[in-house]
C-alpha cells in the first residue's frame, strides 16, 4: 500500500484528503504543522507528499527546501495562493505539482495517482541496466544508476525531475525538444500540468551545471522551438 503524507494546519480539508486517499487504496498520515510535519518526513519513508504552503511554525516553502536536499520524493503543493508567483516558487525550489484551493478531491487523488505512477516508472527505466549506464558531454557525466550528477569531477544535486529532464536531453544530445514534448516525457500528466514547468526546471539545472547560466554552454535555447543538448 503506498504511503502519502498530508502536512495542513486546517483539519477540515486534511480530513477530506485523507478519506478520499484511504478510499483510494492509500495509507495516510497527517500532521497540522510544519515541525511535526518535517520531524515525520525525517522519521518515516512516503511515495509522495501532499504539502500545504500557508503552516503555522515553518512555512511550506522551508519544508519544500528541505526535501529538496535530502528526499527524493515527489511533492504536490497545495496553497490557497493564487498568484503565479507563488506556484513559480515553489516548482523552482522543488516541488512535482501546484494545485490551489479550493480543488476538487477527485483531481487531487488523480494527481496523486499521477505522480506516484510516473514517479515509479520513470525510477524503473533508470534503474534498468544496460550497456549505456553513463553519459559524458565534455566535463558533464550523467550516471542514471546511481542518479548522480558531476561538473568537471564535482558532484552536484538536482532534485528528481531535474535529473530525469537532464538526463533524458543528455540521451539525445543535439537533438531539439519542445517544452510540450518535455514535459509529456517527464511528467507524463497531458492533461494534469503546464509545460511552462519545464522553463522553470530547466533554469534551475543551468543555476547548478553552467559556469555561466546567461549564457548556457550545455542547455541550449532554440528559440520558437525548445531545448537541446549541445555537444
Amino acid at each position: 500500500m503506498k504511503k502519502i503524507l498530508i502536512i495542513e494546519d486546517d483539519p477540515s480539508i486534511a480530513e477530506l484528503q485523507k478519506d478520499y486517499l484511504e478510499i483510494s487504496g492509500f495509507e495516510v498520515k497527517v500532521c497540522v504543522d510544519g515541525v511535526s510535519g518535517l520531524t515525520e518526513i525525517k522519521e518515516n519513508n512516503y511515495d509522495l507528499i501532499i504539502l500545504d504552503i500557508m503552516l503555522p511554525k515553518i512555512d511550506g516553502f522551508d519544508i519544500l527546501k528541505i526535501i529538496h536536499e535530502n528526499k527524493d520524493i515527489p511533492v504536490l503543493v497545495v496553497s490557497a495562493k493564487k498568484e503565479e508567483i507563488d506556484k513559480i516558487k515553489g516548482l523552482t525550489l522543488g516541488a512535482d505539482d501546484y494545485i490551489t484551493k479550493p480543488f476538487s478531491p477527485g483531481e487531487l487523488v488523480a494527481r496523486v495517482k499521477s505522480h506516484i505512477e510516473n514517479y515509479e516508472r520513470l525510477k524503473n527505466k533508470f534503474n534498468n541496466k544496460s550497456n549505456n549506464n553513463i553519459v559524458v558531454i565534455r566535463g558533464l557525466e550523467i550516471n542514471k544508476d546511481s542518479r548522480q550528477v558531476f561538473i568537471n569531477g564535482k558532484e552536484i544535486t538536482l532534485a528528481q525531475k531535474e535529473f530525469e529532464l537532464l538526463y533524458h536531453m543528455a540521451k539525445y544530445p543535439n537533438i531539439v525538444f519542445s517544452k510540450d514534448e518535455l514535459f509529456e516525457s517527464i511528467w507524463g500528466l497531458d492533461s494534469l500540468g503546464d509545460s511552462a514547468t519545464v522553463t522553470v526546471h530547466i533554469r534551475k539545472i543551468r543555476e547548478k551545471i553552467e559556469f555561466n547560466p546567461s549564457d548556457p554552454q550545455y542547455i541550449e535555447t532554440v528559440w520558437g522551438v525548445g531545448y537541446r543538448i549541445r555537444v
